[in-house]
């Protein structure tokens, strides 16, 4: 509920939306599903292509990645669908698809999004 009303939302009906990693030269996909702005907590789907790495980087937020689909492979393990895995905000992390496939997942934060690439600055 935002501001005193439930949303609802059909994934299916919203676009992949490809976000382009200069660091790496690959696009990852996301669909929006929600924006709290009192807080900034969001929720999104994210699909990471196989073979996919987001580079080491940080957040200023913890965020949770719920596995849909595929493998989730991460500097602390490799996770499959039905797992929730949690971030702490300003852990250094890695974290994308293994090469079999593609990897689709609910991606939650608890506060405004923001990531530092540890070679490179903010996005």
């Amino acid at each position: 509920m935002i501001n005193g009303r439930i949303e609802v939302v059909t994934p299916s009906d919203i676009a992949w939306m490809p976000m382009l990693l200069e660091q790496i030269g690959r696009p990852f996909f996301v669909k929006p599903l929600l924006d709290e702005p009192d807080t900034g907590m969001s929720v999104s789907m994210l699909r990471y292509p196989a073979g996919f790495t987001n580079p080491h980087h940080t957040h200023k937020c913890g965020h949770g990645i719920y596995v849909l689909e595929g493998r989730l492979v991460t500097h602390r393990g490799e996770f499959g669908p039905g797992t929730f895995v949690w971030f702490p905000e300003g852990e250094d992390m890695q974290h994308g698809a293994s090469a079999d496939g593609d990897m689709v997942a609910l991606f939650i934060t608890n506060k405004p999004f923001s990531i530092e690439y540890m070679a490179r600055g903010t996005i």
